[in-house]
């Protein structure tokens, strides 16, 4: 399927596993699922403001959003319609992933979790789990829906966390995932959720 944060993702993995970079890490809990119109929970975090001085910018396409992320990311390349950044370890280990792809015909706000959830289940995944959600959140010049979840590749049969985000701005939808294998998720996990906390609706 084209244009899914997840395949490229998948893309990406197999690429550094070719080269001998795969990291291998062991699945970890989230806190339990959350839902409701406030940034609350699992999700105060959630903080629309500008990314901090000296970080990196790529627009979509489509020119709908702008990612920003840390000059410890690079970006990786994937859809011609989406943007990807990446940290790489010192053993050159996968250690941090950023998406952003335009939004599909069958994506919707409402019910987000449960079709991304699907949607990793069908495609890309051996496994899947949501650990929480909300809807109604603000962005940076829109709102969105989030899941946070864990899932295994079923290429290589890797763990990852991700957070997935549905969002909607005046020139249109787009979808940010920032995903982690769960053995590095304390050491950037702070640093994705800035990024997406720092996500521009245009």
């Amino acid at each position: 399927m084209t244009r899914r944060p997840l395949a490229t993702l998948t893309t990406a993995i197999v690429t550094l596993l070719s080269l001998g970079l795969g990291s291998q890490a062991k699945a970890a809990t989230l806190p339990a699922s959350s839902q409701g119109a406030a940034a609350s929970g699992a999700f105060s975090w959630l903080r629309p403001g500008p990314p901090p001085s000296g970080w990196r910018r790529l627009a979509l396409p489509s020119g709908a959003a702008v990612l920003s992320f840390p000059p410890s990311l690079r970006p990786i390349k994937g859809d011609k319609t989406a943007v990807s950044a990446a940290l790489i370890g010192h053993h050159g280990d996968f250690l941090a992933y950023l998406n952003a792809t335009p939004q599909e015909g069958n994506e919707h706000l409402a019910g987000w979790a449960g079709s991304r959830i699907e949607h990793l289940r069908e495609d890309d995944a051996s496994s899947a789990h949501e650990d929480a959600a909300a809807e109604g959140l603000a962005f940076r010049g829109g709102h969105g829906s989030c899941v946070i979840d864990d899932y295994v590749t079923k290429v290589g049969h890797h763990p990852f966390r991700e957070i997935a985000c549905l969002v909607e701005g005046a020139r249109g939808g787009s979808v940010i995932v920032a995903a982690a294998p769960p053995s590095t998720w304390s050491h950037v996990g702070a640093t994705l959720q800035r990024a997406v906390s720092s996500y521009l609706l245009r």
